[in-house]
């Protein structure tokens, strides 16, 4: 008598699904119908599976036991897997005589997820809002309330399955006679057939429809961000259940302000004489208007900064800075009076011929940083 757990190939603490495997990868390997003159190995599989799938003929069988080795389908008790077998080469359940079946299939499934663009502002971004978006979606149709059918009628029950979705087909094998269950052709493994259609949505239960969504758009929002509107997407065939709807936000650029991560920025061009002299300005922001205190002898390039007028913190609720950058602006025009002045300027200040700094306009050289400080 042969070593069962040899024959399978697994050692003798191999669980119940290692065997399993082992037999399928055996049974496939020596099966007649795939590999002639091995019946005799074939047989060897049968049996030593038949043992050691079995825990109580597994047990007997560690102890010594040897009933459950006389050949494939002997002994007292033999009770060999025909569905193990049936699997390993047809994916499926059933049995000599015997079949497994899940019923018949829904012709309701659920719709596709779907994913568009929606286009927003940047104040939107900012502080969020709602906003409507036409779409064109699947909808369930109204004529037949999503069952396919011509108003009046309703599907009728397949008359070569008899409402099972699947028929029964014969196969002979080494083992006898095999059921397999095939999908019934007639119905398509409904179970039902539509003789007399919708003419709304042709059998379908649902229709292309246009429609407008209200959309909530939280704030903070950026370029790229997706907002989930489960079940707002496509209704599935049948009238069944609507699958979600993604939407990736772009957000239109600004003709004042840019986003710059959770700042937003800006740029205030300022005349020469108030960037030197200093003053206070009243800017337009998206709270409202704001004051800006401008510093006396704010250069060109200079940042201002406004806390907490920024972009606000997607899901935190907090909000980054408003920051103004000054462009100050050289007059290109003067009449002689205001040549006359600044003239009169540039000779206080010592600046009818100007020493040349290279670099940054607010760079000095380190004698010009030392006369400013000790007033040589």
């Amino acid at each position: 008598m042969s070593d069962h757990y040899q024959t399978l190939g697994v050692s003798k603490d191999a669980s119940a699904e290692e065997i399993k495997r082992a037999y399928r990868k055996m049974a496939r390997k020596y099966h007649p119908d795939v590999n002639p003159g091995h019946g005799d190995e074939f047989k060897a599989v049968a049996v030593a599976y038949e043992v050691l799938s079995d825990p109580a003929k597994r047990r007997n069988y560690d102890m010594g036991g040897g009933q459950y080795g006389q050949g494939f389908g002997g002994g007292a008790g033999a009770d060999f897997g025909f569905s193990d077998l049936f699997e390993t080469f047809f994916g499926g359940g059933g049995g000599a005589g015997g079949r497994r079946s899940t019923g018949p299939a829904s012709r309701k499934r659920r719709g596709k997820d779907a994913l568009i663009g929606m286009t927003i502002d940047l104040k939107t971004s900012v502080f969020g809002g709602t906003e409507d978006l036409d779409i064109t979606t699947a909808e369930v149709c109204e004529t037949c309330g999503g069952e396919g059918t011509r108003p009046g009628t309703h599907p009728e029950t397949c008359g070569l399955c008899h409402g099972q979705g699947s028929v029964q087909q014969m196969t002979r094998t080494l083992l006898g006679q095999m059921v397999t269950n095939q999908t019934c052709t007639n119905c398509g493994g409904y179970g039902t057939v539509i003789k007399d259609p919708c003419n709304s949505c042709s059998g379908e239960g649902r229709v292309r429809a246009r429609r407008t969504l209200s959309v909530k758009v939280p704030a903070g929002v950026k370029d790229g961000t997706r907002i989930l509107l489960a079940g707002k997407g496509e209704v599935g065939p049948g009238g069944g259940p609507a699958g979600d709807l993604h939407l990736e936000v772009t957000v239109k650029e600004d003709p004042v302000f840019r986003r710059d991560g959770d700042d937003l920025r800006a740029t205030l061009t300022l005349p020469m004489t108030a960037a030197a002299l200093g003053t206070t300005m009243t800017l337009d922001t998206f709270d409202g208007q704001q004051s800006l205190e401008i510093p006396a002898g704010t250069q060109s390039g200079s940042v201002e900064r406004l806390p907490g007028l920024g972009a606000t913190r997607l899901r935190h609720g907090s909000r980054g800075d408003l920051l103004v950058t000054i462009a100050v602006s050289t007059p290109a025009k003067l009449d002689d009076r205001q040549r006359e002045l600044l003239e009169q300027l540039a000779e206080a200040r010592g600046e009818q011929s100007p020493e040349p700094v290279l670099g940054e306009p607010s760079a000095k050289s380190r004698f010009s940083r030392f006369k400013e400080r000790f007033g040589r």
